[in-house]
């Protein structure tokens, strides 16, 4: 699934060839995504000037004259500007095509993305509205991080992937901030100290920002918006490297899983 990185990553791809821009169609070939495509969105758009290409979470949000549209590319999506008479190629789902003749396609294969159109304030939307801060926010801290814990039974690693506390941390994020923090990820978010969380809250702001720097992270599905792969998976220090050397101590990597996903540790670098 694209993670932060790799959403904002197609963020930072498409917002200068499309913002400042008018819609002048809308086209749906698919409406049956993780939800309906709204069927007015042809309406709800021709017409419209884009002002501004945003992000909260994992979520796009273009910003229009009377409203907001919320992209989310699922497991499989991703996004391109093309010109708008390029030939669709099987899941290309729906295309916006601007006043230039460009077209933000999006892409699809497993439809487990979503478009919402919205005309109130986008942070009020359901699918935003209970939203923990940004990783890379100000109110991201190692002391926020302990308050939240307080008397958590659940994983440190559950709980950093849980958007309610803190949004957009996917599971490669979280194992690597966790390694580098030094924090075994199967601890009790609740037993752990404050000045840990202050590391943790470093190693999570140092991991996406290098992760955003590279490119995101290649995974199976995803390239990025002009179609060159990210870069990032190869400096991964922890995931997906079971059996492997630790890069700090030489022992091997194990894997476990955790709130149903692969976790990797160092059972010398992490151990409490």
């Amino acid at each position: 699934m694209p993670e932060l990185p790799e959403v904002e990553t197609t963020r930072r791809g498409i917002a200068p060839h499309i913002e400042g821009h008018t819609v002048t169609d809308v086209i749906v070939r698919e409406p049956r995504l993780r939800w309906p495509v709204p069927p007015a969105l042809k309406a709800a758009l021709r017409g419209q000037r884009l002002r501004r290409v945003a992000r909260r979470s994992k979520y796009l949000l273009l910003h229009f004259d009377h409203g907001t549209l919320l992209l989310h590319l699922g497991m499989s999506g991703s996004l391109r500007v093309l010109p708008a008479g390029t030939p669709p190629q099987a899941h290309d789902h729906l295309d916006i095509v601007f006043d230039d003749d460009q077209c933000v396609r999006l892409r699809d294969p497993r439809r487990f993305g979503s478009v919402h159109w919205t005309r109130g304030d986008p942070a009020d939307h359901p699918l935003l509205a209970a939203l923990g801060p940004e990783p890379l926010g100000e109110d991201f801290t190692g002391d926020y991080l302990y308050a939240r814990s307080r008397r958590r039974k659940s994983a440190v690693k559950v709980f950093l992937m849980d958007s309610k506390v803190v949004a957009g941390v996917g599971n490669i994020y979280a194992n690597e901030a966790l390694f580098r923090a030094g924090v075994h990820p199967g601890r009790a978010a609740g037993r752990i100290s404050r000045e840990r969380y202050a590391r943790i809250a470093a190693a999570v702001r140092e991991v996406l920002t290098a992760a955003i720097a590279a490119g995101g992270t290649t995974l199976r599905d995803f390239t990025l918006a002009d179609g060159s792969p990210g870069y990032f998976r190869l400096s991964l220090a922890i995931y997906d490297r079971t059996g492997q050397p630790c890069l700090r101590c030489g022992q091997a990597i194990r894997e476990s899983r955790l709130g149903q996903r692969s976790t990797f540790h160092c059972p010398h670098c992490q151990r409490s």
